[in-house]
């Protein structure tokens, strides 16, 4: 091999080693730095860039999408002295490749220990109990605190998610007793409230029974104390026209009218099937003579009207 080739051969090397250092190929969701005798000069987006060969140099390669860190797990004290098991992630943003290349050293490790004090710093001012039930408030606190700190180097955190927030395993013990008991005595205190409102109204639904009661009993006895009034307001009336008859027909009439009834008596006596036995207390002598009279009075009529002669008729023999 002559010293021509040797020097072309060379010549194509150096010419490949060229074109390669001085063309570059950026992917889609990342941005370069170009450093010039190890300084910072410009940015490479993605697609064809172009170098200067052996004095340009690519600094750092950033990823521009948002990315997700993972914060890892690690107890926290709160503020009463309870013992927590704490983990999250936290989604950030390149939004100054410059910065974020040249002003922090290394952008994970620091977001990563940045969000682990915060959270410490978060969660020990707050008690158990708040602990528990304020995600939303220290994901809020923690968000703030992340962006302010991260914002010299040229980092947007969008987001922070505490996803496991766990006290140590006596601690809960203890907290399922405690629910537990509450529970209890809050079914205690509505069966009490319960058992009260329901005395309370049977207590009601006896007085109103009692009141409508006693109502009744007054409705019942002015209803009585009218009929009775009615019913003898009808006897005076039936003794006032029975007197006035007596008065226009005279004593025959009278014993007409009392024969009549004594009659009709009887034969409802004598009607009624489940009557087997009569007794009469008066004398038969007595009682024969008078239906005598009063079935003679019968077939002769009613008398007729006007005063009757005294010592005549069927009613005035000896």
């Amino acid at each position: 091999m002559t010293g021509t080739t040797i020097v072309l051969i060379a010549l194509l090397l150096l010419a490949i080693v060229t074109a390669a250092r001085g063309i570059r190929t950026v992917p889609q969701g990342q941005v370069w730095t170009v450093e010039r005798f190890g300084a910072f000069t410009r940015l490479l987006q993605p697609g064809l860039n172009f170098l200067i060969p052996f004095i340009d140099a690519v600094g750092h390669k950033l990823n521009v999408q948002e990315v997700v860190l993972d914060i890892p797990e690690q107890s926290v004290i709160t503020k009463d002295n309870a013992t927590v098991v704490v983990d999250g992630i936290v989604y950030y943003r390149v939004m100054d490749p410059a910065k974020a290349a040249y002003q922090v050293q290394n952008l994970q490790q620091a977001l990563n220990a940045l969000a682990m004090t915060n959270i410490r710093a978060v969660i020990g001012e707050m008690d158990l109990d708040a602990t528990l039930s304020s995600r939303e408030r220290i994901n809020s606190s923690l968000l703030a605190i992340l962006d302010g700190a991260t914002d010299p180097w040229g980092v947007k955190v969008s987001r922070v998610e505490l996803r496991k927030v766990e006290p140590p395993e006596n601690l809960v013990r203890a907290m399922n007793l405690q629910m537990t008991a509450e529970r209890e005595r809050r079914a205690t205190v509505m069966k009490a409230e319960g058992d009260r409102a329901a005395a309370i109204q049977r207590a009601e639904g006896e007085k109103q029974a009692l009141v409508l009661q006693a109502e009744g009993r007054q409705q019942a006895a002015l209803r009585d104390a009218e009929a009775r009034e009615r019913l003898a307001e009808a006897e005076a009336r039936a003794t006032e026209m029975v007197a006035a008859a007596a008065a226009g027909a005279g004593g025959d009439a009278l014993r007409y009218f009392i024969a009549d009834k004594y009659v009709k008596a009887f034969e409802a006596l004598a009607a009624n099937p489940a009557s087997k036995l009569v007794v009469v207390p008066m004398e038969a002598s007595a009682m024969a003579g008078g239906i005598t009279q009063a079935m003679e009075l019968l077939r002769q009529g009613p008398p007729a009207a006007g005063p009757a002669p005294v010592g005549s008729g069927p009613w005035n023999r000896g």
